[in-house]
């Protein structure tokens, strides 16, 4: 199995930052907001490469496992 347990927890945890990140703009109803202009930019910059490093991420037992 490429992926575990951990790594869907993970991509699961990004997921929702994700979500709570547009949803967040969503209330604040301004272009010009400051969690539109700053705040959310971050929050989903961060949370695309949590994504990307959940999915590259193994953990040292299933290195050791795989040697």
């Amino acid at each position: 199995m490429p992926l575990g347990a951990i790594n869907y927890l993970m991509i699961a945890l990004g997921a929702v930052v994700i979500a709570a990140s547009y949803w967040g703009m969503y209330l604040e109803h301004e272009v010009d907001g400051v969690f539109a202009l700053v705040v959310s930019p971050f929050t989903l910059i961060g949370s695309y490469v949590w994504i990307i490093f959940a999915i590259l991420y193994r953990p040292k037992a299933a290195k050791k496992q795989a040697a």
